[in-house]
C-alpha cells in the first residue's frame, strides 16, 4: 500500500476514534451509557440502525456476491419495510410505554425472569458470535490482500471499537456511525463512477448493462416457488420479513439504537427512514459489484481472487496444470472482451444482434465457470484448509488492482469503518444486555447508579476482548454476508415467536413459553444442521414452531392441573 493510501486510512480511522470520544465523553449514569441520555434525532436514529446492519461484510461480500450471481440478492431485503412499519406499530409503543432499558426487560413483565434470561442469553450467544465475525471479515480479507498480518489486524479493530464505546458508551456509537456512514457512502460512490469513467469510451451505462443482463446478472425477481433456492421473491417477502422483524424489533444491537432516540416520533421516523433506504441501498452496492463483472469483461481476472490460495497452489506440484487453467481462461476473456465491445457499436433497436451477442456470452460464461470449478479443486489439493471460495475477496482485489493513490486509502477505511460501526453497536448491545438482564437482576444488594455505569463499562471490555479472541481463532466458510445471516436465523425466529407470544396471545404463560422456546431451539438447531430448508425459512418456522409449542403446552398444563 503506497503512503498516501495509510495516511487516508489512519487519519479516516483515528478522526472517527477521537472525535467520538471527544463527544460522548463524561456518561453520568446508565441512561445515559445504554441510551445516549435520551437525545438522538431521527436522522441519527437512522443512520445508527443502517450502520449498525452495514458491516464490513455488506462491503466486502455483496459487491462479491453481485459479480458471481447477479442482482438477485436484494430480494433478500423486500422484507425491510414491512417490518420497519409493524415495529413502528406494534413493537416501539410498548418499549417507549415501559421505558425499558432492554427489549427483554419487556418479557419479565409479561412473563417472568426465566423467560427474560434465556431470550437475552439467546441473543448473546448469536450476537457474541456475529461480533467476533465482524472483526474477522475484514481482518482476513485484507490480511490475505494486502499482506498484513491476521492477528495484529484483528486486534487494531477491535481496540479501537473498544476504545470510544467503553468511553462514551451509545452517544459514542451514535456520533461515531454519522462520520463512518458518510466515509461509506463516499467510498461506494466514488468506486463506481470510478468504474464507469474506465470502461471503454464507446461503453456507456446503458450498454454496461446489456453486457450485464447477457451474462444474467441482472434478473432482479424471481417469482418461482422452489424452495431450494435461497434468494425468491417469496423468500425474501416471507423469510426476510420475519428475519427483519427478529432482528430490528428484538435484537438488543438495534433495539438499542432507537431506544437513544428523543421520543417515540423520533424513533419511529428513524425506523422507517432506514426501512425505506435500506432496499435503494442495497441495490446500489450489487449494482456496483455488477459493474466490477462488467469491468473485468475488459481487463483481466484472476483465475482465484484470494491471493493465498493462488500462492498456495502456485507452490505445490499442480503448478502446471493450474498454469493450463489460467491460459485457457485467458483465452475465454479474449474472446469475452472482444464480444462485450460489440455492444458498443449496436444499435438499441437491433435486437437480434443483441441476442446473438447474449448466446455467445452465455456459452462462454458456461466454459469460465466450470476452469474456475477446476482451480478450486486444485487449490483443494494443494492446500485443504485454504478457502477457495473467492467471493469476498472480488472487491477489494479490484480495490487494490485498479483504483488510484488516495482512493485505495479511502475504500480501505470504508470497510473499516463499517466494521468498527456494526462491532461497536454489537458490543454496546451485549454489554447493556448483560448488565440489566442478567447482572442487576442477580444483585441482591442495592447498588449506587455509578457501580452499573461501571458494571456496564467492563461488560463492555470484555466482550470486546471476547469477540477480537473469537476472531483471532474463526474460520472462514462460505459467503461472509451469507453467514452472518444464517447465525441470526438460527436463533431469531424462537425469539421473535416469543415477542409475538408476548403482545398478541395473552392467555399463554410463562411455563408454557419458557419450555416451548427451549424445545424450540433444539429443533431448529437440528433442521439447520440436516439442512432441511433454506435459512431465511428458519426464521418463519422458528416463529410458528415456538408459538404452536407453547399454546399446545398452555391448554395441556391447563386441562392436567
Amino acid at each position: 500500500m503506497e503512503l498516501v493510501d495509510a495516511i487516508v486510512l489512519i487519519s479516516t480511522l483515528a478522526f472517527i476514534v477521537i472525535y467520538g470520544s471527544y463527544k460522548s465523553r463524561g456518561s453520568k449514569n446508565v441512561s445515559d451509557f445504554i441510551k445516549g441520555g435520551n437525545e438522538a434525532k431521527w436522522w441519527t436514529v437512522g443512520l445508527s440502525v443502517m450502520a449498525t446492519q452495514a458491516s464490513a461484510i455488506t462491503f466486502l461480500s455483496t459487491p462479491g456476491q453481485a459479480f458471481n450471481d447477479g442482482m438477485g440478492f436484494v430480494q433478500f431485503y423486500f422484507g425491510v419495510p414491512i417490518a420497519m412499519v409493524v415495529i413502528c406499530m406494534v413493537f416501539l409503543p410498548i418499549y417507549h410505554k415501559l421505558k425499558v432499558y432492554t427489549a427483554y426487560e419487556y418479557l419479565e413483565s409479561r412473563f417472568d425472569q426465566k423467560t427474560r434470561t434465556l431470550t437475552a442469553l439467546l441473543f448473546l450467544i448469536q450476537r457474541g458470535l456475529a461480533a467476533g465475525i465482524t472483526i474477522f471479515a475484514p481482518a482476513i480479507v485484507l490480511s490475505a490482500v494486502v499482506g498484513w498480518d491476521l492477528f495484529t489486524l484483528n486486534i487494531i479493530i477491535g481496540v479501537l471499537v473498544i476504545i470510544y464505546t467503553v468511553s462514551g458508551g451509545t452517544k459514542a456509537v451514535n456520533v461515531t456511525q454519522k462520520q463512518q456512514m458518510a466515509v461509506i457512502f463516499a467510498g461506494m460512490f466514488i468506486a463506481f463512477f470510478f468504474i464507469l469513467n474506465h470502461l471503454p469510451d464507446d461503453i456507456s451505462f446503458i450498454k454496461a448493462l446489456k453486457i450485464a443482463g447477457s451474462s444474467g446478472k441482472l434478473e432482479i425477481l424471481d417469482f418461482s416457488f422452489d424452495f431450494e433456492n435461497r434468494y425468491t421473491f417469496w423468500s425474501g417477502i416471507l423469510g426476510g420479513t420475519f428475519l427483519a422483524l427478529s432482528y430490528f424489533g428484538t435484537d438488543q444491537s438495534q433495539v438499542q439504537r432507537y431506544l437513544s432516540a428523543k421520543s417515540l416520533r423520533e424513533s419511529q421516523m428513524g425506523l422507517l427512514f432506514n426501512g425505506f433506504l435500506k432496499v435503494p441501498m442495497q441495490f446500489f452496492i450489487l449494482l456496483v459489484g455488477v459493474m466490477v463483472f462488467v469491468f473485468y469483461q475488459f481487463e483481466t481476472a484472476p483465475l482465484n481472487f484470494n491471493p493465498a490460495a493462488q500462492n498456495a497452489v502456485y507452490e505445490s506440484e499442480y503448478k502446471a496444470d493450474y498454469e493450463n487453467l489460467e491460459a485457457r481462461l485467458h483465452e475465454i476473456q479474449l474472446q469475452k472482451k472482444e464480444i462485450a465491445s460489440q455492444f458498443g457499436s449496436i444499435a438499441a433497436e437491433d435486437e437480434a444482434s443483441q441476442q446473438i451477442l447474449q448466446t455467445q456470452v452465455a456459452a462462454l460464461n458456461t466454459k469460465e465457470f466450470a476452469i474456475r470449478d477446476e482451480a478450486k479443486l486444485l487449490i483443494k489439493q494443494a492446500d485443504s484448509t485454504i478457502e477457495t471460495n473467492d467471493k469476498d475477496y472480488i472487491f477489494i482485489s479490484f480495490i487494490l488492482d485498479f483504483l488510484p493513490k488516495g482512493l485505495v486509502g479511502l475504500l480501505l477505511a470504508v470497510i473499516l469503518s463499517a466494521a468498527m460501526s456494526s462491532t461497536a453497536s454489537e458490543l454496546n448491545a451485549l454489554a447493556s444486555t448483560t448488565t440489566m438482564d442478567l447482572f442487576k437482576r442477580n444483585v441482591k444488594t442495592k447498588k449506587s447508579d455509578k457501580y452499573f455505569l461501571n458494571a456496564s463499562k467492563l461488560f463492555t471490555l470484555g466482550w470486546g476482548i471476547f469477540a477480537i479472541a473469537f476472531a483471532c481463532i474463526a474460520y472462514l466458510s462460505d459467503n461472509l454476508i451469507q453467514l452472518v445471516n444464517i447465525i441470526g436465523s438460527i436463533f431469531y425466529g424462537n425469539v421473535l415467536g416469543i415477542f409475538l407470544l408476548a403482545f398478541f396471545i395473552k392467555y399463554v404463560k410463562a411455563k408454557s413459553v419458557f419450555i416451548g422456546a427451549l424445545i424450540t431451539q433444539a429443533i431448529v438447531l437440528y433442521v439447520w444442521y440436516i439442512d432441511l430448508m433454506p435459512y431465511l425459512w428458519l426464521n418463519i418456522f422458528g416463529s410458528a414452531l415456538v408459538i404452536f409449542i407453547s399454546i399446545t403446552l398452555e391448554y395441556f398444563f391447563r386441562n392436567n392441573k
